[in-house]
């Protein structure tokens, strides 16, 4: 590894830490020097937090995101190369995990809907959220603590700390209060183009000095190596780093597809509550966690979850003429990754896409221990 990946993992993995209040009790293993967070208020014990590095902000959010367009986002970005996709009210907008693998939180509006966007390298878990909160509007920061390996944030406004991949705040006054999930999905440069012609891409240039497109993770991924700093053995239902996507089905439940069962079955057509769903894959988008560079790391894929119905029926899927398409069974209409038809007689048709998210199974499973695995046949 070189000085320069050295230094960067470092940072990486105190942002997935914490600066420095009030006390906490001295089995807590950070230091709460500096936080006018109220540890008194907690839903889950000081003890499973850890620092993982750094500072408070060691890994800075960012506060004031500039975007460009797609012809701009070429000279930086490579067609298999991940992407975090949020759309609200037709305005799509991609953020390049080789920025948010430095970065973790960027604090957005999206047609004037407050949103955080969040990832943690630890748990390669990518979630967006609603900042307003009742009357507040949030703005987050990293804590430079983990618990079960996540990133742990914090709102500036009153300094509770809030789980990543769950959104719940867990210590300070807001503990208890969830975050409501926003639709994303990660995605592929190329599929997101396709996909989103008049979308815009999160800009390299953020105020900070970082080489994005570096990867400090390089190896990490490997399905059967130990988690960092997870508490607890992980749930051996699967390897601890199979990439899985997951439909919460309550606070401590989820259904999940893992992305093996997912290489070789999807779509996958099932029902979860009731309701009549297909999971859609797209097997070509690369790995952020692999090579030394981003742009390098094998091809792993991507998942989104949709409803069956559209145009007032159940619709069944195949495979469509490229990675990333299907056909639907019923009119031969194509689909992508956004579940919008693009050709045939449903052109235009929209599936419903329930919210979902990928991220490592050892993650999903410490959270989520309820979780029901559909490993298929």
């Amino acid at each position: 590894m070189t000085t320069l990946a050295a230094l960067a993992l470092t940072l990486v993995l105190g942002g997935c830490a914490f600066g420095g209040g009030q006390s906490a009790p001295p089995a807590a293993g950070f230091d709460a020097d500096g936080w006018s967070t109220d540890f008194s208020q907690r839903t889950v014990p000081l003890e499973e937090f850890v620092s993982g590095g750094p500072g408070r902000d060691g890994i800075p959010a960012i506060d004031r995101p500039r975007f460009v367009g797609i012809a701009a986002g070429e000279r930086f970005l490579e067609p298999r190369e991940p992407v975090a996709a949020v759309e609200i009210g037709g305005a799509a907008r991609a953020y390049p995990i080789r920025i948010l693998v430095w970065h973790e939180i960027v604090n957005d509006r999206i047609r004037g809907r407050p949103i955080t966007v969040t990832y943690c390298p630890l748990c390669n878990s990518t979630v967006a959220f609603e900042r307003r909160l009742g009357d507040r509007v949030l703005d987050f920061g990293t804590t430079g603590n983990l618990r079960n390996s996540d990133l742990v944030m914090y709102d500036r406004q009153t300094e509770s700390w809030w789980q990543q991949l769950t959104g719940e705040a867990v210590v300070g006054e807001l503990s208890g209060e969830r975050l409501r999930t926003v639709r994303s999905q990660i995605l592929s440069w190329r599929q997101f183009k396709r996909l989103h012609p008049g979308g815009s891409v999160l800009s390299t240039e953020t105020g900070y000095d970082r080489p994005y497109g570096e990867n400090p993770y390089v190896g990490y991924e490997r399905p059967r190596s130990a988690p960092f700093a997870l508490g607890g053995r992980p749930d051996d239902r699967l390897p601890p780093k199979e990439r899985v996507v997951a439909v919460r089905t309550g606070p401590r439940s989820a259904v999940v597809y893992p992305f093996s069962r997912l290489r070789r079955e999807a779509p996958i057509a099932d029902a979860i509550s009731g309701r009549s769903v297909v999971v859609f894959f797209d097997p070509s988008v690369a790995s952020a966690l692999d090579e030394a560079a981003v742009a390098g790391g094998r091809s792993v894929g991507g998942a989104a979850v949709f409803g069956r119905r559209a145009a007032g029926r159940t619709l069944s899927f195949a495979g469509g003429p490229q990675p990333g398409t299907f056909r639907d069974t019923e009119t031969g209409s194509i689909w992508g990754m956004d579940g919008r038809a693009s050709a045939g007689p449903l052109r235009g048709e929209r599936l419903p896409q329930l919210l979902s998210d990928d991220q490592f199974w050892f993650a999903l499973a410490a959270f989520f221990p309820a979780a029901e695995v559909r490993r298929g046949s």
